[in-house]
């Protein structure tokens, strides 16, 4: 792995999520930018991407948490199916925001991923940022109203430290409440930046993720 400074714009790389060392999914992503604020991601409709599931072809939210703890998984392929997305990871934040889209591709909201700061890595033919997703969310509408989400599945996990990935609850929930104060003022990111954001017409969407995809997580 060759030491990473920044990604070029144009660059497709893998946005990886990885709990307890395990890849947890994976999404094919266009660099939009990367600046000392921090990385831009697109990730366009139809985009290849991995999901871990059980073997019977479950999700983690498919089932309790219990059960899930003591499946066994396997990594499935699949298409990113929604709205294209944007996805901006600022430097060293433990924090992520996503611009969500309708199906005309109209700006939607903002969504606040609560996540350990990313963690990048270059092995040339292919390159990534990897991150652990905290679980804990927030909406935050145009209006900049805001709303929690995931409250229940965040609890759920907690009451198993042995297997949860996430250690320090009071730390998670400081975060969301330092980036919603961001929000409520209306500024940057939430301050209309990147909300008509268009892509280059010449970024196609590769049929399948790139050779090296699963290779093991830097976190």
């Amino acid at each position: 792995m060759r030491p990473v400074d920044r990604f070029a714009p144009g660059r497709l790389i893998l946005h990886r999520n990885v709990r307890h060392g395990r890849i947890g999914w994976v999404r094919a992503a266009r660099v939009v930018l990367d600046d000392d604020r921090g990385l831009l991601l697109w990730v366009d409709r139809g985009a290849p991407v991995a999901n871990e599931v059980t073997e019977a072809g479950l999700g983690m939210r498919a089932m309790p948490f219990t059960e899930w703890i003591t499946s066994s998984y396997r990594l499935r392929t699949g298409r990113w199916n929604g709205p294209p997305v944007l996805k901006f990871l600022p430097t060293g934040a433990a924090h992520s925001v996503w611009w969500f889209r309708d199906e005309r591709g109209r700006f939607q909201n903002w969504y606040v991923n609560l996540e350990e700061p990313g963690v990048r890595w270059d092995d040339g033919p292919v390159a990534g940022v990897d991150m652990v997703d905290q679980d804990l969310d927030v909406v935050v509408r145009p209006d900049l109203s805001w709303a929690w989400k995931d409250e229940e599945e965040f609890a759920e996990r907690l009451a198993h430290p042995a297997h949860y990935w996430v250690a320090d609850e009071r730390a998670v929930r400081a975060e969301g409440e330092r980036v919603i104060r961001l929000a409520e003022a209306g500024r940057f990111p939430f301050d209309g930046t990147w909300c008509d954001f268009t892509p280059p017409a010449e970024w196609d969407v590769p049929d399948r993720l790139p050779p090296g995809w699963d290779r093991p997580p830097v976190r």
